[in-house]
């Protein structure tokens, strides 16, 4: 689930990070959209340009998509979930933190090590901060790829009734799915307001796609 780059950032980089997000709230974006959310590089907010930020989401050198803290209190974590875009990640503070892998049944331990690492988010996850101490990770988002093909199929998302918990079933069920289709260039124009998701996906994997739809879902092919 998580893969080690050859990127790092300087210790004292990090350090005057620690320091920068003390006050911040359980999530924090540190850059802003250019143009699509998903599919378009963005850029660092005024508030951090020339600041250690700036110097930290430099050291990854690639287009990023939406740079996160993520702050994780003592005894927290979250419902499991998958996502379509897969993150790049760097710890800077905590103990006894941990990016738990559900399906494997294994435990990432978050560290202070000043390295980035690639994380395949097409696998149900959570993280949990089990120390005493507040967990403060960057998190940021890889932009989808636009795919190439040319025969694609139309796919608008919706629920197919009223349901508490539906954004859960989605990322159980279908995000897996659309992270992998969009690795195999399978996937474009991803876009989601609200509830509803649409999407095309390649002519070739529909079948594969209907054979994961539940009841849950009201899905419409154009």
């Amino acid at each position: 689930m998580l893969n080690q780059l050859s990127h790092y950032v300087e210790s004292d980089i990090v350090d005057k990070c620690i320091e920068l997000c003390s006050d911040f709230n359980e999530c924090t974006s540190l850059n802003q959209p250019t143009g699509n959310f998903f599919y378009d590089t963005w850029k660092i907010k005024n508030e951090y340009t020339g600041t250690a930020w700036q110097k930290l989401l430099e050291s990854l050198p690639y287009n990023l998509g939406e740079a996160r803290i993520i702050k994780l209190v003592p005894g927290e974590t979250y419902m499991s979930h998958a996502d379509i875009d897969n993150r790049w990640h760097l710890n800077l503070t905590g103990e006894q933190s941990y990016l738990i892998d559900l399906e494997s049944k294994s435990m990432h331990h978050l560290q202070k090590d000043y390295k980035w690492y690639s994380m395949d988010a097409s696998k149900i996850h959570v993280a949990a901060n089990f120390g005493s101490k507040n967990r403060f990770q960057v998190v940021i988002r890889q932009l989808l790829t636009k795919s190439s093909l040319s025969k694609f199929v139309f796919v608008k998302i919706e629920p197919s009734r009223e349901q508490h918990d539906y954004r859960y079933k989605f990322d159980q069920i279908i995000s897996p799915f659309l992270n992998k289709a969009n690795k195999n260039n399978f996937l474009r124009n991803f876009q989601f307001e609200k509830n509803t998701v649409t999407f095309e996906i390649a002519e070739q994997e529909i079948e594969n796609f209907k054979k994961i739809i539940t009841k849950d879902f009201g899905v419409f092919y154009a």
